[in-house]
């Protein structure tokens, strides 16, 4: 049985089991080092209010999947943006989960005043795509060559959810 539930602070090693061979040999995160503890925790710290949670999808004690809504910017006017992201254990994709992640965030953000859902999908990442298509998300634009990893330049696409009726 899977639970999607908030995160507590004692799932970070499970949340960063799940991101962090991104961070080292995949591009769906920009990020190139894996974070400290300390940097963890203070990633954790920051999504302590409603409008920017964490969920978790648990199944028998091991987090195999998580979703964060973070802040868009840091200056008061974007407030009602909220940035999303949506990581799954490499085993558990293709099963719905990243699905069930993101329909629990979008209803938390949304219930805590959120306006708009923000994605940044790396050009070439065919399931998020689909995924944030498949609940909605539209196209923005995409930045063209804007980061590089691995040896590649690569273009970001920016979606949007609005949840507002805008």
């Amino acid at each position: 049985m899977i639970a999607i539930r908030s995160a507590r602070v004692e799932d970070l090693a499970g949340i960063f089991a799940v991101y962090d061979p991104e961070v080292l040999s995949g591009t769906a995160t920009f990020e190139t080092v894996v974070r400290t503890g300390a940097e963890r925790l203070d990633w954790f710290v920051t999504h302590a209010s409603p409008s920017h949670p964490i969920v978790v999808a648990e199944e028998r004690g091991r987090i195999i999947g998580w979703a964060a809504g973070s802040r868009w910017s840091p200056r008061p006017a974007y407030d009602r943006a909220v940035e999303t992201s949506v990581y799954v254990a490499a085993n558990r994709r293709g099963s719905g989960l990243g699905r069930g992640l993101m329909l629990e965030l979008i209803a938390r953000t949304g219930e805590a005043g959120a306006g708009v859902l923000i994605a940044r999908i790396v050009e070439g990442n065919p399931a998020s795509l689909a995924l944030h298509s498949g609940l909605g998300f539209r196209t923005v634009g995409v930045m063209r060559r804007i980061g590089e990893k691995l040896g590649r330049i690569l273009d970001v696409r920016i979606m949007d959810l609005h949840l507002d009726g805008g």
